[in-house]
């Protein structure tokens, strides 16, 4: 993670690239539909009524373009469950982790980590994208819904630490087979958060809290970064039980990792349900789905797990493109 600061920097230098080899970007075009004839991909349809005559498209979805799945669904494209993710952030003082890791070495970089615990019950907890001297931030892109994630600048010299703290989901988990099902059941953690915060504000509790169930009522030295502000509740009453469950059995675990990690002063802030997509858009060895010209490719097609894995993804589509012609 090279800094959102400097990120924007580097987008917009890729925009530039696409544009001088002969590409265009077109802001403002939401897709609203595709049509299909004889199996094919013909034409995509944008909110602003302009349409685009085509044969073959890569649709590089992130993993919150629901209304994108929902179209596929509806279109006939073949889409299917797949496991994915959710929790909360979890924030510690940066000076906690750099010590941890340097043992009192002065002069270095702040410091990350990478965990990751099986729990008797084969359940999954870990944790993902890790911002070291970072912020958490509110991501909330739906109506009535809160969402949470994480970001650092390139300086990395934020007080705290935070980090997603996931527990995996199964199709198992849901509340049916629909290819869907899975964005209904973030949804439904989104909207319980919203509706308990009283807006689009999310849920911030001390770990010694959420243990005992309480509501915090006094923050330590380490405060919460999310901005504007965030809601004191339990978390337990937005999160899934096995989810809550599950945290509450990695957090002593994670410790025996990263001693400090179990600190009863950490902050905790819900919820984080957007770390993968619940949804894979099936393709064939040519990338491509049952309707013919349509790649989907990266995390939100359900081939990707982060930045470099999406973009390793979208080559390989853009490969495969080629080769058909």
């Amino acid at each position: 993670h090279i800094g959102t600061d400097i990120l924007k920097e580097v987008v917009k230098n890729i925009r530039k690239e696409i544009i001088s080899l002969g590409g265009e970007i077109l802001f403002n075009h939401n897709l609203t539909d595709i049509e299909i004839s004889d199996g094919k991909i013909c034409k995509v349809i944008c909110d602003n009524n302009k349409e685009f005559v085509c044969e073959k498209v890569i649709f590089a979805l992130g993993n919150s373009a629901r209304d994108t799945f929902e179209l596929f669904y509806n279109k006939g494209l073949n889409l299917a469950q797949k496991p994915f993710s959710v929790g909360v952030r979890i924030e510690h003082k940066q000076a906690l982790i750099d010590n941890f890791k340097y043992k009192g070495y002065k002069g270095l970089p702040a410091a990350d980590y990478k965990l990751a615990v099986h729990l008797p019950n084969g359940r999954g907890v870990y944790t993902f994208c890790m911002c070291p001297g970072g912020y958490v931030i509110n991501s909330s892109s739906e109506a009535n819904s809160t969402v949470t994630n994480g970001m650092s600048y390139h300086a990395r010299d934020g007080k705290n630490a935070n980090s997603a703290l996931l527990v995996s989901v199964l199709p198992e988990d849901l509340k049916s087979e629909h290819p869907l099902a899975g964005i209904e059941f973030q949804r439904e953690i989104e909207k319980k958060a919203y509706l308990l915060a009283g807006g689009h504000f999310p849920i911030t509790q001390k770990v010694c809290d959420f243990i005992k169930g309480n509501a915090t009522q006094k923050y330590s030295d380490i405060l919460p970064t999310v901005k504007p502000k965030t809601v004191n509740e339990d978390i337990a009453k937005v999160l899934p039980e096995f989810v809550t469950k599950a945290l509450k059995e990695a957090l002593p675990l994670f410790d025996k990792k990263l001693s400090g990690f179990y600190d009863y002063n950490a902050l905790l802030t819900a919820p984080e349900t957007r770390s993968s997509s619940p949804v894979k858009i099936l393709r064939d060895e040519n990338f491509e789905t049952n309707v013919k010209g349509v790649y989907p490719a990266g995390e939100g097609a359900g081939y990707a797990g982060g930045i470099t894995s999406s973009a390793v993804d979208g080559i390989k589509a853009a490969e495969k493109l080629i080769e058909s012609l």
